[in-house]
Formats: C-alpha cells, sequence, structure tokens
C-alpha cells in the first residue's frame, strides 16, 4: 500500500510519499500555481503522481485551530479533498495538520536553509510530517 500527504496552500500544493510498507513518508514536490482559484494543472499533476507512483490512498492535511475549531482555510482544503476523490477515484482523508509548517520551518532553519530558499521546501516537508503523523497513528 502507499500513501500520498498532501499540504494544501492557496498558491502552493507539497507532496509526500509514503514508502509500499508505510514505514517512511518522503518529501516528493511542490505543486506551484499562479492563483488561488488556478486549481486544473494542480490536479492534473496529483492525478499523474497517483497514478505514476500506484497510490492507494490520499491524506489531505486539515488546517485547524489550536482550539480545534476550522480555520479559514478549513473550507477550501475541505473542497479542494472532495474534488480530489472525485477526479482520482482514491479514498482522501483529512488529516490534523496543525503545526506541520512550524516544523518544517524548524528543521530546515536547523538545516542552515536560507530563507529566501526556504519556500522550495517547505511545503513538501510539512506534507511528509502529515503523512508520517497519519502513518504513526493508523498504520
Amino acid at each position: 500500500m502507499r500513501l500520498m500527504g498532501l499540504d494544501y496552500g492557496n498558491i502552493h500544493v507539497g507532496v509526500a510519499l509514503s514508502d509500499e510498507l508505510c514505514v517512511t513518508a518522503y518529501p516528493l514536490e511542490v505543486i506551484k500555481r499562479k492563483d488561488t482559484n488556478k486549481l486544473r494543472k494542480t490536479f492534473a499533476r496529483i492525478e499523474e503522481i497517483a497514478r505514476e507512483y500506484k497510490v492507494d490512498k490520499i491524506i489531505v492535511g486539515l488546517p485547524l485551530n489550536m482550539d480545534d475549531s476550522e480555520s479559514e482555510l478549513s473550507k477550501s482544503v475541505m473542497d479542494f479533498s472532495d474534488n480530489i476523490k472525485r477526479r482520482t477515484g482514491l479514498p482522501v482523508e483529512l488529516w490534523d495538520e496543525r503545526l506541520s509548517t512550524f516544523e518544517a520551518t524548524d528543521i530546515l532553519k536547523e538545516a542552515g536553509v536560507r530563507y529566501q530558499d526556504r519556500k522550495n521546501y517547505i511545503d513538501k516537508i510539512a506534507a511528509s510530517f502529515i503523512l508520517r503523523r497519519y502513518m504513526e497513528e493508523n498504520m
């Protein structure tokens, strides 16, 4: 079984994959778009990755507030997840993504990645943290 993790943002979507045994999660890529509402190419790329890596299930990070309430971005993420499910035909599960971006930022700082270069990595690393947490609790 292989899982895909997604960290949805207004302009970027971070993508991570699990190994076939669902032991590890690794960052794959960041899908960039020009505008918040321009998702056609983003969906097409996610479908392509799912086919190429024979993904069985997709985990999408759900941005919640620290008090467990939905954030401003939560509705967009739910709509995005519904579209992914419809387009790929794969099961899609939402997973709490709180603090994943902060963790990714800390890792990049510790690794000495310059502030200007972090945007190239942060979303896919956050996606790998979301996926790793999902696997730790469900596999």
